[in-house]
């Protein structure tokens, strides 16, 4: 347990003295951190975005947008959550350019309606995907981050990076977050973790984290032994084999495969993300307007192929890439061959 927090106080980008605690699974880690944040701030408010996943328990499907399939019929849910409009520059298109380009602009946006609808004095954290997972690995504008952190600095209020899907070299960085250079308050991390035994954690600044009164945090399960030891397993390996340079290279040949292919056809609105997590947006020909019909059969076409894709976004009609950072290039090539194949004959 000692030696998997030594490491995450090592590779996380929060700055200064840290402070690290494990748990079970990304749900709990989230609703951990917004626990760890209330106690800093004295304040109950939490503010997460649209588009936002952030898990399937109670607090958390609070916090998550989409409705189906993880709130519907399942409330009421956990008070004192509220909604801010994310940087979606693909989505932002329709206000403008401006909009779509400008990641001040569109973190001004968010912050009004967090200044008029909550107010800062009654907001304890600021809950933010880096790069949106479950919402349709939405990448924000380049300079949204760095200013909502910057006015969370300026206003008390805890800034919280859920990096559940984002973390461990998944994005071609260790952390999505340091793509924009911030350091958050606290960071949830999941997933990869552990390469799949059940494991989270929240780090953070060490004045933060040290808030909560003593047994205040804790679980029977939290931390256990076969899932540290795979975690530390898991980061020596991503670390010896240069996992994060490969995931910078499957981006690569990704984006150009798939850029290509978005050149030619005009049922590809948007071609996105970062490292090993890529997403194809559908639209119907000419339009923005979401094609979920064409992603089901797209996916269902791939799947009969031999080929595993997922399907993902508030309107279901984002196709995302989740290749294991281990794959080869051939492998890759191959899968993409087919998803290519698939989209053609439809």
């Amino acid at each position: 347990y000692v030696a998997v927090c030594e490491q995450l106080n090592r590779l996380t980008p929060v700055a200064g003295e840290k402070r690290s605690a494990l748990f079970n699974s990304g749900s709990e880690a989230v609703e951990n951190a917004i626990k760890i944040a209330r106690s800093y701030t004295h304040k109950p408010a939490v503010v997460a975005f649209d588009h936002a996943y952030h898990g399937r328990t109670n607090l958390t499907m609070a916090l998550t947008a989409k409705v189906m399939p993880y709130k519907h019929g399942f409330g009421p849910f956990a008070p004192e959550i509220y909604r801010a409009p994310l940087s979606y520059p693909f989505r932002d298109a329709e206000f403008g350019k401006e909009m779509a380009t400008d990641g001040e602009l569109a973190a001004k946006r968010a912050i009004n309606v967090i200044d008029k609808q909550i107010g800062a004095d009654n907001l304890a954290a600021v809950i933010i995907e880096p790069i949106q997972g479950e919402g349709g690995f939405i990448v924000p504008a380049d300079g949204f981050l760095p200013a909502l952190l910057e006015w969370c600095r300026a206003n008390d209020v805890v800034f919280i990076a859920d990096e559940v899907q984002t973390g461990f070299a998944r994005t071609g960085a260790m952390f999505a977050c340091e793509h924009e250079g911030i350091d958050p308050d606290l960071i949830v991390t999941a997933k990869g973790i552990a390469d799949g035994l059940p494991l989270s954690a929240v780090t953070g600044r060490a004045e933060i984290m040290d808030s909560p009164h003593v047994s205040g945090l804790g679980g029977t399960y939290g931390g256990n032994p076969l899932s540290c030891a795979s975690a530390l397993a898991t980061i020596e390996t991503i670390e010896a084999d240069g996992l994060v340079a490969r995931a910078q290279q499957i981006e690569h040949i990704m984006k150009d495969r798939l850029g290509r292919l978005q050149a030619e056809d005009d049922r590809i609105g948007d071609v996105r993300g970062r490292g090993a997590m890529i997403a194809m947006e559908l639209v119907k020909p000419g339009t923005t307007d979401p094609d979920a019909d064409l992603t089901k059969a797209l996916c269902a076409g791939a799947h009969a192929a031999g080929v595993i894709v997922l399907s993902c976004g508030t309107y279901c009609n984002v196709l995302r890439f989740l290749p294991p950072l281990a794959i080869t290039d051939e492998l890759l090539i191959e899968g993409l061959d087919v998803l290519e194949l698939i989209l053609r004959d439809l």
